[in-house]
């Protein structure tokens, strides 16, 4: 099996495990990785399982990359780590160059980077700054924000304040600042829908609330094109183009939360691009360091960065509210940047984008296959390395631990987001791979809407009851 039952009592003792109801454990599998490499993860038990997840979509060139491997232990020979305040290093130089010019064409004024250690921190941070910017600015009524519903930012105070699904968020809801949820987006399955390049009708609809709040509002934070959590939904670009226009009208920064969508994910550097959205902040992470190590960034304008800029060098109490005084421990660290600069370099030399491109024709291919043979996909959608579609099972039922268990012996890694099921490989999966993966889930969908032994004996005593 997949875990070592006698071991299991003792492994749950002392670990509290992620987004996870600890009951469940008691069924579900553990499982016990002794090495991974590409798109797949091996176990101790001798069974080899696809990462269909990219192990929390962070995964974006497979476990185990020959050049990221190198350039950690290039890293590791020089220091691992030194604060970055007051001190600096080549690499360091080059990635925050890289970062500052990730779309030079589109963004040439998208060029500051501040580092943390994870996505929520980034997202933190972006609010901080915005927010801080009108207290120096002397902008004072400019404090509110603006998010999308169904959104999610992470899980820290103010990323829970921001984010919209109730049950990351409830229980904590009297720490939370308040925030205004957009309603009534306008959900595409892909960019050939309508809505996508038109959205004037939903728009109309959003527009009035709008209106009441732009003069208090300092930000408008959103997950661009896909909000992952909420079960990979899609946005109409055109919606974005307009949230674009007012925001940039009556001067409310854009914060893009690109934590999943940004390098590559959507088959666009970072999802933006498909709307022309002007973002004043972008937060990236996940991605990054393509999930060697934790690391986030948020990459601001030039104007951002002036406002805090102290020009004058007499230190006085009014200059001092213009450093942000924000400080992670492993910010910049050495490591991760290593690792994350080498990233960058094997995204722009292997056209990741493009293959993420390609990696949606056959992904879309491979979830309609699985669809016809089974009819358990309803509302198939996908951009760039994304594939997802709502289930429709058997008695309506919801796929908790055992469908996690019964994935596993069908061979891949998936972890549904409520009734969807999606697929979020490495961007760099081989077509080999790519067909296991569909075989994987055919065989798990065959097997979930089969009738059961129950069903089928019900169906006997009725038939003979009607004899």
């Amino acid at each position: 099996m997949s875990y070592i039952p006698s071991k299991k009592s003792e492994i749950l003792k002392n670990i509290f495990y992620p987004c996870s109801q600890m009951k469940d454990y008691e069924s579900q599998f553990l499982l016990e990785i002794i090495r991974a490499e590409g798109p797949y993860l091996y176990l101790k038990s001798g069974q080899k399982i696809i990462d269909g997840i990219a192990s929390w979509w962070c995964k974006s060139l497979g476990h185990q990359h020959p050049r990221l491997k190198q350039a950690l232990k290039d890293q590791l020979e020089k220091f691992e780590h030194v604060i970055m305040a007051n001190t600096t290093h080549e690499n360091l130089i080059e990635l925050s160059q890289r970062l500052g010019s990730l779309c030079p064409d589109r963004y040439p004024d998208l060029n500051k980077v501040f580092y943390a250690s994870d996505g929520s921190c980034a997202v933190e941070i972006a609010l901080k700054l915005s927010l801080h910017s009108r207290k120096i600015m002397g902008e004072p009524k400019k404090t509110g924000v603006i998010a999308l519903s169904n959104g999610y930012h992470g899980e820290t105070v103010g990323a829970l304040s921001v984010s919209d699904l109730g049950r990351f968020k409830k229980p904590y809801q009297d720490f939370l600042f308040h925030t205004h949820m957009i309603q009534n987006l306008p959900y595409v399955l892909d960019p050939q829908d309508p809505v996508w390049s038109n959205c004037e009708s939903y728009w109309e609809t959003i527009i009035p609330a709008l209106e009441k709040l732009k003069d208090q509002t300092t930000a408008i934070i959103f997950e661009p094109i896909v909000q992952g959590s909420a079960g990979m939904k899609i946005i109409s670009a055109d919606f974005f183009t307009r949230l674009n226009q007012f925001a940039k009208t009556h001067g409310i920064h854009l914060i893009a939360d690109e934590i999943m969508t940004g390098l590559g994910r959507t088959g666009k550097l970072l999802a933006c691009e498909y709307a022309n959205i002007q973002p004043d902040f972008v937060c990236l992470s996940k991605s990054l360091t393509a999930g060697f190590l934790p690391m986030s960034a948020v990459i601001m304008t030039n104007q951002i960065y002036e406002i805090f800029y102290d020009h004058d060098s007499s230190h006085n109490a009014e200059s001092a509210e213009k450093s942000f005084l924000h400080s992670h421990t492993y910010s910049g660290n050495a490591l991760a940047v290593s690792v994350a600069l080498e990233n960058l370099k094997i995204i722009q030399e292997e056209n990741i984008c493009l293959r993420a491109q390609n990696l949606q024709i056959k992904m879309r291919e491979s979830f309609k296959n699985i669809s016809d043979q089974t009819g358990c996909f309803n509302n198939i959608r996908g951009i760039g390395g994304i594939i997802a579609a709502d289930l429709n099972l058997k008695n309506n039922q919801t796929l908790g631990p055992d469908f996690f268990n019964r994935a596993i012996q069908s061979g891949i890694l998936l972890r549904p987001l409520g009734k969807t099921l999606y697929w979020f490989p490495p961007l760099n999966i081989s077509d080999e791979a790519l067909g296991e993966m569909e075989q994987a889930t055919l065989a798990l969908l065959i097997a979930e809407s089969a009738p059961s032994q129950k069903d089928l004996m019900t169906r006997l005593i009725v038939n003979l009851l009607l004899d």
